[in-house]
């Protein structure tokens, strides 16, 4: 029999610790959302009572309004997850129109020690206070040094994690959440989950400056420690380090803070150049991205040394690839160009762990996913407290282990949308259509209430997915509404424009899935006047203009698909070109040839997730039921264990 000692509690063969927030099954961890662990901590701390739906609403989406139908299926995930038979149920009974009871047996005790993998290190048992470091205040409003108030923000940041046993908070998190909330630090601690806030300021006296810095309990607002430096502005790193190093010994358990200065640089206007080229990089404005170039750029000619410029160049770079794929012949060479310099980062510092994460996020796009998956556990080896690089983990590997490395993601960063997408396109791969749901459903809440932030990894197009799993469950009306929800954020953002184009693409299958085969013509047409020459749409339109009984239009849409296919082919993106190959084919009656298709993007073995879409592609609806299309499915799913 297990023991159970306080902050665990145990029921049948699972044990629900609260210290990892993760529920175990023996030394097994079983793979579920944070939201779900929520629900049934809910439940088991009230073992035997009728919890009402009100109160679940209440509880797990407080101040946010939602269906039924969310928290219907969060309790399916919840059975499937515990093995549960909802007509005989273990663990958690449907009490009709009113709720539910959590009917096993509860006991409740001490979180046992989590077993740790490769990807996570030995971390002590008590919780590491969570840091958040504020932009600096200008006080002198100096409008040549407006760039340092996010520089020294982001250099105590990096040192502060190198130096302490503490989980500092990316900087561009506080700056999101600044935007959402303000600097008020009681509302920064329920945004951030934050116990300290450090906030500080500089001030500049012609050729010198001074810093001052305080760590303040987010709680109490109580300050915890007060440091201050003086000297000459081109003495501005040491100025920085002497802030950590006060920092440090008031409110570290391990100061051991020491500048490495081959991973920073010894030259202000270097500096300069490179923190104003991260400034325009993060506001991720298209007609910002070349500026940023141009201070990356500056920053190495300057300091050819720099390695962290090296990798703000590869980001620009890439960004700017990115924004090519508008085309179906994407500018290769700013990708190789992009890899090129985040590699020579490397080179220049081989522990610096943004470069080989950024790294695993290049090789990634370039189609090379077992390199990049290696460069990726590199990141998190040297710096395993950082979201980012569990996230570079998980959008390289595929299966089990993505979800793994999403579930430390959800930890680090809870509000993170990008982590439910990702963990969807596995669910989705293994055929597992309410379990992609329910986590799109939770996704779509964080992406409504992120709409208008600036992101890396932008709020976009879970809407849009979880409109093409509705369709899929035969739920025309719900598809459509999901998709008119996504194209109603616009196109500015980064993949915005794409996320619009797929949400009418949506629009246009949900219309013909419901006989309105005008109205999905027009809703191609107008995914076509962003992209004009996407396959898909393409074949959407030949396919509507078919139903219309207009035989000619429809084939001139199909050979212009056919062209576009080919130009996809040309310009590198195979796997695009075969995939939508195979929507043409499976449209245009030729089954044979779309499972051939089909086949042959599941033997790309450096693409594990190729393919991901085809369990709810509308365009593939002539192959299901077939036997060919059911091994493929079958497949699909198979490699996504």
């Amino acid at each position: 029999m297990q023991t159970t000692p306080s902050g665990a509690y145990s029921f049948g063969p699972f044990v629900l610790d609260t210290g990892s927030y993760r529920l175990m099954r023996g030394d097994t961890v079983v793979q579920v959302s944070p939201k779900i662990i929520d629900l049934l901590l809910y439940l088991v701390v009230r073992p035997s009572i009728l919890v009402t739906k009100d109160e679940l609403f209440n509880a797990l989406w407080p101040d946010v309004a939602v269906t039924d139908n969310a928290l219907t299926q969060a309790v399916s995930e919840l059975r499937q997850a515990l093995g549960d038979d909802p007509s005989n149920p273990k663990y958690v009974q449907t009490v009709a129109r009113r709720g539910y009871r959590f009917v096993a047996a509860v006991v409740s005790g001490a979180s046992p020690t989590a077993s740790r993998t490769d990807l996570q290190p030995a971390e002590s048992t008590a919780r590491a206070p969570v840091v958040g470091v504020l932009d600096f205040a200008n006080v002198s409003n100096d409008a040549s040094l407006a760039w340092l108030s996010s520089g020294i923000a982001e250099t105590l940041t990096n040192d502060l994690r190198s130096a302490l046993q503490l989980r500092i908070i990316d900087r561009t998190r506080v700056v999101e959440a600044v935007r959402r909330v303000g600097t008020d630090h009681d509302a920064l601690r329920r945004e951030l989950h934050i116990d300290l806030a450090i906030v500080g300021s500089f001030q500049r006296a012609g050729d010198r400056l001074r810093i001052t810095a305080r760590a303040v309990d987010a709680t109490t607002g109580e300050a915890l420690a007060d440091s201050k430096a003086d000297g000459l502005l081109d003495h501005v790193f040491d100025l920085q380090d002497r802030v950590v190093a006060q920092l440090a010994e008031t409110i570290g358990t391990s100061p051991t803070v020491s500048r490495r200065p081959h991973r920073e640089t010894s030259s202000l206007e270097a500096y300069q150049a490179f923190t104003e080229g991260r400034l325009k990089l993060e506001t991720l404005e298209p007609k910002k991205v070349a500026a940023a170039v141009e201070g990356f750029e500056r920053a190495i000619q300057l300091d050819p040394h720099y390695a962290a410029a090296h990798v703000g160049l590869g980001n620009a770079r890439f960004w700017q690839y990115e924004m090519s794929r508008a085309g179906n012949q994407t500018d290769a060479a700013l990708l190789a160009r992009a890899i090129d310099h985040v590699r020579r980062a490397i080179e220049l510092e081989r522990d610096l762990a943004e470069a080989h994460a950024t790294l695993a996020f290049l090789l990634v796009s370039a189609g090379r996913a077992t390199e990049a998956l290696a460069s990726a556990r590199r990141a998190v080896a040297l710096e395993p407290g950082q979201w980012a690089h569990h996230f570079r983990v998980a959008h390289a590997a595929w299966g089990d282990e993505r979800l793994r490395a999403l579930a430390r993601v959800t930890d680090l960063y809870p509000d993170f949308p990008f982590a439910h997408f990702e963990a969807a396109m596995v669910h989705i791969a293994r055929g597992a259509l309410d379990r992609a749901e329910s986590v799109l459903r939770e996704g779509t809440i964080v992406q409504d209430r992120q709409a208008d932030l600036r992101q890396r990894y932008p709020a976009r197009g879970l809407h849009w997915l979880l409109g093409l799993v509705r369709l899929a469950q035969e739920d025309v009306k719900e598809a459509e509404a999901e998709f008119s929800k996504e194209r109603a954020f616009g196109t500015e953002q980064l993949y915005g424009a794409e996320f619009v184009m797929n949400a009418c693409d949506g629009t246009g299958f949900a219309r013909l899935r419901a006989g309105d085969h005008h109205g999905a013509a027009s809703a191609f047409e107008e995914a076509l006047k962003a992209f004009p020459d996407h396959a898909r749409s393409l074949v959407g339109l030949g396919a509507a203009l078919r139903a219309s009984g207009k035989a000619k239009p429809a084939d001139a849409a199909f050979a212009r698909a056919a062209a576009a296919i080919d130009a996809l082919r040309r310009g590198g993106r195979s796997t695009e070109a075969t995939l939508a190959h195979a929507f043409l084919h499976a449209t245009t009656g030729a089954a044979d040839d779309s499972i051939r298709c089909l086949k042959s993007l599941l033997e790309k073995s450096d693409r594990p997730f190729s393919g991901w879409t085809i369990p709810i592609e509308p365009l593939l609806d002539p192959l299901r039921g077939s036997r060919p299309f059911q091994d493929i499915l079958d497949a699909l799913s198979a490699r996504a264990r």
